[in-house]
């Protein structure tokens, strides 16, 4: 379980919420990042497993939460991420 602490701190790292640019190059950090980890460290399965579960969990409760993809809605003029309370 050595290798969890290397991977579920990226799951705590916070989203740019400022700039749409912002958020493609988070999200392109965040899958180099675990892509270099499993290709360097190769963490065991039950590691594996439990980082991938905690990411789709994320990824399934709420959307805008989820670091591997960019996503938010634009203001009128297209630079800022509008924040919609839902």
């Amino acid at each position: 379980m050595y290798c969890l602490q290397w991977l579920i701190p990226v799951l705590l790292i916070p989203k740019p919420w400022l700039h749409p640019s912002l958020l493609f190059e988070h999200a392109m950090f965040v899958w180099f990042y675990v892509l270099g980890f499993f290709m360097e460290r190769r963490p065991c399965y039950i590691c594996s497993l439990i980082f991938f579960a905690a990411v789709a969990f994320l990824c399934y409760s709420d959307r805008d939460a989820c670091v591997f993809w960019p996503g938010c809605t634009t203001d009128k003029n297209g630079e800022q991420c509008e924040y919609i309370s839902r």
